[in-house]
């Protein structure tokens, strides 16, 4: 994929020595603003943080994730979207390959179970008969840069390189109301949804609560 600038700021893909910049850039921009991690009051960056390093730099390892950097301001982060292949096999133990039993009772634990609950009730390689799918696992856009376009720039050049590589759909799980609509004005349609109050733990207490807009994890797909 050739890096492409628009007013200043240039999207190109991901490289594993970027690791340390995206940690530092995603513990300020993208665990403050993300809506079930917000609401935890919880410092989810710091929990089970070794499987967390582990993970995303397998997915960047992979070639499909993206960094925006300001051009402007000496190529700092300004956006960014982790992105990877997923496949049938992995529905039931998660791309993280963790058993559920062995995930820890803190904030980062009980997101994992709802998305592993979702991923594993929205069928998505029956459904569309698919033998793999582009996962759209978290994109972020900096607090100053929101509400410019970014965020939409991001997915759509996912989109673009997902098609490049042979993906035949992409996927993607969106914790806040923001983000979901910004997917669907790219033509991504949500095939799946749990309302955060109706999803509680063995003794009936919501697990999840939002401020609003935030009322549901969404998932949303499209065919490449």
């Amino acid at each position: 994929m050739t890096p492409t600038t628009i007013d200043g700021v240039t999207i190109r893909i991901m490289r594993p020595e970027d690791y340390p910049q995206v940690k530092a850039y995603m513990e300020v921009e993208y665990y403050t603003a993300e809506p079930l991690s917000q609401a935890s009051g919880e410092p989810v960056h710091l929990q089970n943080e070794e499987i967390n390093d582990a993970f995303n730099q397998s997915i960047i390892a992979e070639g499909t994730s993206l960094l925006a950097l300001d051009e402007n301001d000496g190529g700092r982060i300004v956006g960014l979207v982790l992105a990877c292949a997923s496949y049938p096999d992995n529905v039931n133990k998660g791309t993280l390959n963790l058993k559920l039993e062995n995930v820890e009772d803190n904030a980062w634990g009980r997101m994992y179970h709802l998305l592993m609950k979702a991923k594993r009730e929205v069928n998505l390689f029956e459904r569309y008969d698919i033998p793999k799918a582009l996962y759209s696992h978290v994109t972020s856009v900096a607090s100053w840069k929101r509400g410019k376009g970014l965020g939409s720039r991001l997915a759509a050049t996912l989109m673009d390189l997902g098609r490049s590589n042979g993906f035949p759909l992409m996927m993607a799980f969106c914790t806040s109301f923001y983000s979901a609509r910004q997917k669907e004005a790219l033509g991504m349609e949500c095939i799946y949804s749990i309302d955060y109050a109706d999803y509680k733990d063995d003794e009936g207490r919501v697990i999840f609560t939002p401020a609003a807009p935030h009322t549901k994890l969404r998932v949303m797909s499209i065919k490449l």
